[in-house]
Formats: C-alpha cells, sequence, structure tokens
C-alpha cells in the first residue's frame, strides 16, 4: 500500500473511530518524537477543528520541546503545554524511598512520568469530550515497550499495526521535518536514553523479524523474551472465572 493511500485510510479509521465513540475530538501527546508527530498530522488531517496537542515536559530535553512546537507550528496543530516537573518532584518525595537497584529506580521513576502524562492527557479529554490518541507502533508493542497504563493506556492507537520503519516512510510522505526522521529513537526519560540501547537490538532488526523473521538466533531469542515477559501488557486484567 502506498503512503497517500495509507494515510487516507488511517484518517478515515480515525475519523469513525472517534464518532463510534460518540466524541468530539481527539487528543494526542506531542512528545517531539517520530511516532507522535507523525500521529499528530494524522489526527489533524481527520479533525482540523477539534484535534488538541498536549505537549508534558517531564525534565525533558529542550530539544524535544522545539521538535514538539515546530511540528505543531508546521501543521497548524493547536498545542498546550502542560509542565510536569514540579508535579513529578512532588509526588516522588511522598513516595517511600527505599534503597533499591539503580537500575529499578530509574525505571520505576520513569513510568510514573509517564503515567502523570496519560492523567493529563484524559484530564483534557474528559473537559473536552474527546478521545485520547496513542502513538504506540506494532514494533514496540509487540515487545511491550511502552508503559502499562502509561502511553499504553489509551483509546485508540492508529499506528499499532505498522512497524517502525513503515512510520518512518509516512513521517517523510508527511512532511515531518527531517531532524525528527533521523534523530535516535528515544522516549526522553533520562539523558541519553535510547530505545534501541534499551532494547539491546535495533528498530530494524525487529521490524525484520516482524515482517519476515529474519534476524540471527541472538536477537530472536531477545526478542521472544520481551514478547512473553511483556504479555500481560498487551491484555485486559486477568478476572477469576469462579
Amino acid at each position: 500500500m502506498n503512503e497517500e493511500r495509507l494515510v487516507e485510510k488511517l484518517v478515515s479509521w480515525i475519523k469513525d473511530k472517534v464518532t463510534a465513540a460518540g466524541c468530539k475530538g481527539i487528543v494526542v501527546g506531542m512528545s517531539g518524537g517520530l511516532d507522535s508527530s507523525v500521529l499528530a498530522v494524522l489526527c489533524y488531517r481527520a479533525f482540523p477543528q477539534s484535534v488538541f496537542g498536549v505537549l508534558m515536559p517531564c525534565h525533558s530535553s529542550q530539544e524535544d520541546k522545539e521538535h514538539a512546537l515546530a511540528v505543531a507550528s508546521k501543521f497548524s496543530i493547536p498545542i498546550k503545554t502542560v509542565v510536569l516537573d514540579s508535579v513529578f518532584d512532588t509526588l516522588l518525595k511522598a513516595l517511600p524511598s527505599d534503597k533499591v537497584e539503580p537500575g529499578v529506580s530509574r525505571v520505576a521513576e520513569a513510568n510514573l512520568k509517564v503515567r502523570l502524562r496519560m492523567l493529563t492527557l484524559y484530564y483534557f479529554a474528559n473537559r473536552l469530550k474527546y478521545i485520547v490518541a496513542g502513538a504506540g507502533n506494532k514494533s514496540e508493542h509487540s515487545v511491550g515497550y511502552f508503559t502499562k497504563y502509561g502511553d499504553g493506556g489509551v483509546d485508540i492507537l492508529p499506528l499499532g499495526n505498522l512497524v517502525k520503519g513503515q512510520v518512518k516512510e509516512l513521517a517523510s510522505f508527511l512532511g515531518i521535518p527531517p531532524e525528527i526522521i533521523n534523530k535516535p529513537p528515544s522516549a526522553g526519560l533520562w539523558p541519553g536514553q535510547t530505545d534501541e540501547n534499551e532494547l539491546g537490538f535495533s528498530y530494524e532488526e525487529l521490524d525484520r523479524y516482524l515482517t519476515s523473521g529474519g534476524v540471527s538466533d541472538e536477537v530472536r531469542g531477545k526478542i521472544e523474551s520481551l514478547i512473553v515477559a511483556s504479555e500481560h501488557k498487551r491484555r485486559p486484567p486477568l478476572v477469576a472465572n469462579f
């Protein structure tokens, strides 16, 4: 499917889902990254008069903020900035500070940031009678590279059936600024953090696994281990059957 036809189908799908929910428009978080930029443009095409972008820096990099604002400006997407630094800091102070492994503590704190953003998006969605669109793609979703009840807590995932490479091609077609397309994918959760370093393999390898299976045994093992470990993220809560 060529990019033009894919955009048409995605925009139509977004319209259908918002209408079916009985809502008036759509809220989207804008992080300055590739996926959220593509999502924001698609949502704007679907609802040019009722799309609401939210930039939610939480001790975030200045570059990410600038990229999000650049996309909003280029495509005339209304955007609201909600700075979460002090909210995050206050919550951390209220929580127990028992010593744990540094890596565990860092992940727990990073997940707090993502969940604060989810709360913020739904605050606006409730006030406006909009739905929340998430920027997760098939590559990330397959291995659980998202925060449960954070960026995974959304109403629709328009990019959820596209691997990372397809999202990148879509970004070029839509005219997303090259500096956003070409920067290393990162959730921006701590300085120097990148998706591929955390995953232990590249998006190109993950995409190949999902589309053709053509990866090394080592990479296959890493991917399949993550798929199994993250199964709980992709299913509804378990309910006792008695």
